[in-house]
């Protein structure tokens, strides 16, 4: 639809209550019946009426709003054109070290064509169909739609979230990629798009719990327990979660209680799981049970016994976080996973930390594009905050920390790539261990100067802090959940000191 054509003096003719039209970056939109519904008052809007408010307006309010609001936009500045970049569905930002330098234009040995195409998919699939369901569930607490997940099942970006596998054998992958090139890069463009909707909790609410719960499955479940699981979850049709904390151990996972008591066929387990991601919905539970001799994981199913409770967090209730209460639980020998007693070969979290890397340096990177959109275009003591050493130098100490990290990860990811699943078990948990410590000290950091950037507008939930704010209140899931900071960093100079040669200065 062409839009008509006005002069700014057209423009200025409208000017007065009831009859308002505003210029925002050459268009003109028609606000006479929006200004009494305008959330900062009628008479500040009316100020501008008649008159170019683009300045004005970016300084209060996000780009997404004038797509919101498009019905009122009526024509365009004759003989202007757009001078601030319009956002399009499934682009790749321009801003400096908004992306991956490998989409910005720079060589790379790890991403090929394929990657290419998959992040093309993703990133408009991600903002067409995730983002608007994402923003919704994050304030409202409800779980993901099921139109929503079985679309995603439909597409089979369920599978290519486990990584490559036998799962992925003769699906039709997004992106026109083929099963046998599918890598660990390929998963993680899908974990980073969906990191970009800058909801955390929602992030782990649409499937979270599958992640890492559904692995041990494929991996450790006997075949007939594959069979009769692992289709529905990849379906759509269920969900499952991995439940191995407990009110009495987090990153301690020997410290478990819950316990397992086999009487033939079965075993029957009592105890309590806490802070169960997707707990509150899901239908299986990947869980770890103290047995005779040691750790077994068993797939339990929800079931006569089995009940959960929600656990409120500082992020949104969309998590399914959960406690989990397993009183005389009957279930199946058949249900172990691996073997019994045997349970820390079947469990080493080392994808789970992968994953959690991924999207937590891709939210960093999304926190610093947010940072200098703001920076540039906001402005103090009558010039823009770019202007200012002191905001030059935080987002410096940002990049910089951003992007050495990133090469780190994609280094690993490489070696994931490059390793079948035993060799990669024993060599890279150390290195996967101290990568999410990284990502997620990078992450604080970035946290904290990007409040002082946005000032007050990074505690306020909505408008243009609203990406800082849920970071910042955020940020600390990925340092605690998988492992915390302290226990990770601990662990691999702990593993090191094991082959430490006797050496001598």
């Amino acid at each position: 639809m062409s839009l008509a054509n006005y002069s700014r003096a057209d423009v200025a003719l409208h000017n007065k209550d009831g009859d308002a039209w505003i210029i925002i970056d050459s268009f003109v939109y028609n606000v006479s019946d929006f200004a009494g519904l305008h959330p900062g008052g009628e008479k500040e809007l009316l100020k501008f009426a008649g008159k170019d408010a683009t300045d004005v307006f970016y300084s209060l309010h996000r780009q997404e709003v004038l797509r919101k609001f498009s019905k009122l936009r009526i024509g365009q500045i004759a003989g202007e054109k757009p001078a601030i970049v319009q956002a399009e569905i499934g682009t790749m930002s321009k801003v400096p070290w908004a992306e991956n330098p490998a989409w910005m234009g720079f060589r790379s040995q790890y991403y090929k064509e394929s990657h290419f195409r998959l992040r093309e998919y993703m990133r408009k699939y991600v903002e067409e169909k995730v983002i608007p369901e994402a923003l919704i569930c994050e304030e409202t607490g409800r779980r993901v739609s099921d139109e929503l997940w079985k679309d995603m099942a439909k597409n089979n970006i369920h599978p290519m979230r486990l990584g490559p596998g036998p799962w992925l054998k003769g699906l039709k992958l997004p992106g026109d990629v083929k099963p046998e090139e599918f890598d660990y890069f390929h998963e993680a463009v899908i974990h980073e798009e969906y990191a970009r909707a800058a909801c955390r909790g929602f992030a782990d609410g649409v499937g979270g719990g599958f992640v890492i719960g559904l692995p041990p499955v494929l991996r450790f479940g006997q075949p007939a327990l594959q069979q009769r699981v692992a289709p529905a979850v990849l379906a759509g049709d269920k969900f499952i979660a991995l439940a191995i904390s407990e009110p009495y151990a987090g990153s301690d996972v020997a410290g478990i209680q819950c316990r397992a008591e086999k009487r033939g066929d079965h075993y029957v387990v009592n105890g309590v799981k806490k802070w169960i991601t997707n707990g509150t919905f899901a239908d299986y539970f990947s869980t770890a049970v103290l047995t005779d001799k040691g750790m077994t994981m068993l797939l339990i199913e929800r079931g006569e016994g089995v009940t959960t409770k929600p656990i409120k967090t500082s992020y949104s209730p969309t998590a399914g976080t959960a406690l989990v209460f397993f009183e005389d639980v009957k279930v199946p020998v058949a249900n172990v996973l691996g073997k019994e007693n045997q349970g820390f070969q079947v469990y080493n979290f080392n994808h789970e930390r992968w994953v959690m890397a991924v999207a937590s340096l891709r939210g960093t990177r999304l926190v610093l594009e947010e940072c200098f959109k703001w920076a540039a275009q906001r402005r103090v003591f009558g010039k823009a905050l770019t202007e200012q050493p002191v905001i030059r130098q935080k987002l410096a100490s940002m990049v910089a920390q951003i992007e050495t990290t990133q090469q780190y990860l994609d280094f690993l990811t490489f070696q994931m790539s490059s390793m079948d699943y035993s060799e990669a078990s024993k060599k890279l948990g150390v290195p996967l261990a101290l990568l999410k410590y990284q990502c997620t000290r990078v992450a604080h950091h970035v946290a904290d100067e990007a409040v002082q950037i946005f000032g007050g507008r990074a505690l306020t939930k909505t408008g243009m802090g609203r990406i800082i704010e849920g970071f910042q209140r955020t940020y600390k899931f990925d340092a605690i959940l998988g492992g915390s900071e302290e226990i990770l960093a601990d662990l691999a100079v702990r593993q090191a000191l094991k082959t430490f040669p006797n050496a001598r200065l």
